[in-house]
C-alpha cells in the first residue's frame, strides 16, 4: 500500500491491497495464504475423485474406497432415509451401564463405538524411550474451546457460548424421540458435567508444555487412584494382559477423578455422553442434522452456512485415506526435480544451522556439540511417502451401511490398530502429515521434519521464483521446523527424540534467560479481539525468529541476493483475512501467534543483528508431538 512504509508495517505494506480485495467465503473463518492453497489442492482432488468415480478407473485399492466412501458421502437422499437411526441405535449401548462398576467391562465397546468417556486410553511413543510404545491416559474435552473459559474471569463469556451451545444442543435433541423433559433433562445434566471437566482438565496452554504430560505411572497404583472404575479390566481388555506402566497426561483430573465419575454422578455421565455423542455424529447423518449439529462451531468461528455436501465428503474421504490420497496427489503434482531443489535447500539451512551453533555465544563446546549431532540425526521427509503403509489395507467396509456406520467401523478398525502397537517397535518412517495437506512440521519424538508437496508451491516454494523469495518463503518455513528441535519445549529432548537432560545446567540457564526475553516481547499485545498470551506461543514465536535468522544468514553469503524480495515473501505468506469470532477463538486455543505478529515482529528484530533471540532458536528443541506451521 502506498501510505505504508515497508519499514512501518511490513505486513499492511505486503499485504493490504490483497487484504482489501480478500472476500471470506461463507463457509469458512478465514481467507487468504493457506486457505487459497488449501482450496486449489482440494478443488484438484476433487475433480480427480469426480473423474476416477465416472470411469470407474482407480489406480489402486485404497483410492477406490476412498472413492466410494466419497460417493456415499455426497448422496444427500440415501442419508435422509438413514436419518438419526443410525446414531441413536448406536447410542442405546449406554443403557447398558446400570451403575459404575459396568464400566470397566464396557469401556472398550464404548470407545469403539465412539461414545465419550470419562477417560481416553491408546497407545503412543514412549517420550523417554522412542523405540517403544506405552500406553497413555487422559481426559475427555470440554464443551467451550478452551478450560481456560471455565475461569471465574472469563464467566460473560461463557455464559455467553455455552447458551449458543444449549440452543444446538435442545434442537438436535427435539430429534431423537425423548420427552421434552427428558431432552432438557440430558442437556442440564450434560451441562453440570461439563462444568465439573471444566475444572480439571488440562487448558490448551498447559498442553503446549508437551514434555509435562509424560508422567509413567505404575498400573497398580494408578488403579488405587482411579478407584471407582476397573482399570485392569479396562487394560486387560485392549491388550490382553495390564501393563505395569501408563502414561499419566493429566494428573489434576485424574488425582480428582472420583469425584468426577462416581454412582452420584452416574446419570450426569450417561447424558453427557448422549448429548455430546449425538452432536458428533450429526456430521454423518442427513444434511439437515449435519447444518443443525455444526451450528454451534460455524457461530464460533464466525461462519455463515456449512460447507457444501461435496467438499465434506471429499474431506471426509481424504482424512480417512489419508496417506494413499497424499501419494497420488505428490506423485501426480509434484515434481522429482522440485523434491531434489528443495531437499537441497534443506541442507543448506541444516549447515547452516550447524555453523551458527559452532559461533553461538550462548552454549558451551559440550553443548554445541549434543546439538549439532542432533541436527546431524534430523530426518527430512519431502512431498510424499514411497509407499502406504499397511493400516490402509484394513480401511475395509460394506458400501450398504449407512454412512454413520461406515465411519464408525473405519474409525474402529484404526483404534484396534493403534491398541496392537503396544507390543511393537515405533516406526520411524511413519509420514506425520499426508501429500496433499497444505502444512509442515516437526515431530519431537522421531526428529524429523515433514513437508508435504501440497505446501511446495507459490508462495511458498517455486521454480518460478527468486533464490530470495524462496529463503523467505519455504527456507522461513524450513528454518522454523528446524528450530523446533530447539525450541522452549525440546530442549529436553536428544537426538534420538527422547526426553533427556543434554544440556550443562550454565548453558540452560542462559537459554531459559532469552526464553523469558521472548514471552516478555509478545505478552500483552493488545489486539482489536483480544490480548496476546506470550507464554501460550512462546515455542513458535521461536522458531519463527530462528527460521528467519538461519535463511537472513544464508542471504548474507548468497549472490545477488534481493532483501526486498526476502521480505516481502515473507509477509505474502501471512496473508489473512479472517471473522473476528475466530480470531478470539485462537488466542485461546492456538499455540500460534496472530498474523501480522508473525510477519512483522522477527524483521523488527532483525533490526538490531539478531543474534540474541537467532541463537536462542538453536539452543533448545520443540516439544508438541508434531509440531505444524
Amino acid at each position: 500500500m502506498e501510505n505504508i512504509r515497508i519499514q512501518d508495517d511490513l505486513y499492511m505494506h505486503v499485504n493490504g491491497e490483497t487484504l482489501d480485495k480478500l472476500v471470506i467465503p461463507d463457509d469458512k473463518p478465514y481467507a487468504g495464504g493457506f486457505a487459497e492453497l488449501a482450496d486449489g489442492v482440494e478443488k484438484v482432488m476433487m475433480g480427480e475423485f469426480a473423474e476416477m468415480s465416472e470411469s470407474k478407473s482407480y489406480p489402486n485399492e485404497h483410492l477406490e474406497r476412498a472413492c466410494t466412501l466419497y460417493a456415499i458421502a455426497k448422496d444427500a437422499d440415501r442419508k435422509a432415509k438413514d436419518g438419526i437411526t443410525p446414531a441413536l441405535r448406536n447410542l442405546a449401548v449406554i443403557d447398558e451401564l446400570k451403575s459404575v462398576d459396568d464400566f470397566g467391562g464396557l469401556y472398550k465397546k464404548f470407545s469403539l463405538k465412539g461414545i465419550p468417556t470419562p477417560i481416553n486410553i491408546g497407545v503412543e511413543t514412549d517420550m523417554k524411550n522412542t523405540s517403544r510404545h506405552l500406553v497413555y491416559i487422559q481426559g475427555p474435552g470440554v464443551i467451550l474451546p478452551d478450560a481456560s473459559y471455565y475461569k471465574p474471569e472469563m464467566a460473560e463469556q461463557k455464559a455467553q457460548i455455552l447458551g449458543m451451545w444449549t440452543g444446538v444442543a435442545k434442537m438436535v435433541m427435539a430429534q431423537t424421540g425423548l420427552s421434552p423433559e427428558d431432552q432438557d433433562k440430558y442437556v442440564a445434566d450434560t451441562l453440570a458435567f461439563d462444568e465439573i471437566l471444566g475444572g480439571l482438565v488440562k487448558t490448551q496452554e498447559e498442553w503446549s508444555r508437551y514434555t509435562e504430560m509424560y508422567n509413567p505411572t505404575d498400573s497398580g497404583k494408578l488403579a488405587e487412584t482411579l478407584s471407582t472404575i476397573d482399570l485392569g479390566a479396562i487394560l486387560t481388555d485392549l491388550f490382553g494382559h495390564v501393563p505395569g506402566i501408563v502414561v499419566v497426561t493429566e494428573p489434576r483430573y485424574f488425582d480428582a477423578f472420583k469425584t468426577v465419575f462416581n454412582k452420584d454422578n452416574l446419570d450426569l455421565y450417561k447424558h453427557w455422553a448422549y448429548v455430546t455423542g449425538l452432536l458428533k455424529s450429526c456430521s454423518y447423518l442427513s444434511e439437515e442434522l449435519r447444518d443443525m449439529g455444526g451450528m454451534y462451531m460455524r457461530a464460533l468461528m464466525g461462519v455463515a452456512k456449512m460447507q457444501s455436501i461435496e467438499k465434506f465428503s471429499y474431506n471426509l474421504a481424504s482424512g480417512m485415506y489419508s496417506e494413499p490420497v497424499g501419494i497420488y496427489y505428490g506423485d501426480k503434482y509434484f515434481g522429482q526435480d522440485a523434491k531434489k531443489d528443495i531437499t537441497e535447500i534443506v541442507y543448506q539451512i541444516i549447515d547452516t544451522y550447524k555453523k551458527r551453533i559452532k559461533t553461538s555465544d550462548i552454549l558451551g563446546d559440550e553443548t554445541k556439540e549434543k546439538a549439532i549431532l542432533k541436527l546431524s540425526k534430523m530426518g527430512v521427509k519431502m512431498g510424499y511417502p514411497d509407499k502406504v503403509r499397511a493400516i490402509f489395507d484394513k480401511l475395509v467396509f460394506n458400501p450398504e451401511d449407512s454412512l454413520f456406520d461406515i465411519v464408525l467401523s473405519l474409525k474402529a478398525i484404526k483404534e484396534l490398530d493403534n491398541y496392537a502397537k503396544l507390543d511393537e517397535p515405533t516406526d520411524p518412517t511413519k509420514w506425520a502429515m499426508p501429500g496433499h495437506m497444505v502444512n509442515a512440521c516437526y515431530d519431537p519424538m522421531v526428529n524429523d521434519i515433514t513437508f508435504p508437496a501440497a505446501i511446495l508451491q507459490a508462495p511458498f516454494y517455486s521454480f518460478k521464483q527468486s533464490r530470495s523469495e524462496n529463503l523467505g518463503g519455504i527456507g522461513s518455513v524450513i528454518g522454523h521446523e528446524i528450530s523446533h528441535a530447539f525450541d522452549s519445549n525440546g530442549a529436553k529432548c536428544d537426538e534420538n527424540g527422547n526426553i533427556n537432560d543434554w544440556w550443562t545446567e550454565d548453558d540452560f540457564k542462559r537459554f531459559d534467560a532469552k526464553v523469558e526475553k521472548m514471552v516478555e516481547q509478545f505478552d500483552g499485545i493488545e489486539l482489536p479481539w483480544g490480548k496476546v498470551n506470550g507464554r501460550f506461543i512462546v515455542s513458535e514465536n521461536m522458531a519463527d525468529n530462528g527460521g528467519m535468522a538461519v535463511t537472513l544468514d544464508i542471504m548474507s553469503r548468497t549472490d545477488g541476493a534481493s532483501y526486498e524480495e526476502y521480505f516481502k515473501n515473507w509477509a505474502r505468506i501471512w496473508c489473512e483475512k479472517a471473522k473476528v469470532e475466530y480470531l478470539t477463538m485462537l488466542l485461546s486455543i492456538d499455540v500460534h501467534g496472530p498474523c501480522m505478529l508473525r510477519a512483522n515482529i522477527p524483521p523488527e528484530t532483525s533490526k538490531s543483528g539478531m543474534t540474541p533471540l537467532a541463537s536462542q532458536k538453536m539452543t533448545r528443541c520443540s516439544f508438541q508431538k508434531k509440531r505444524d506451521w
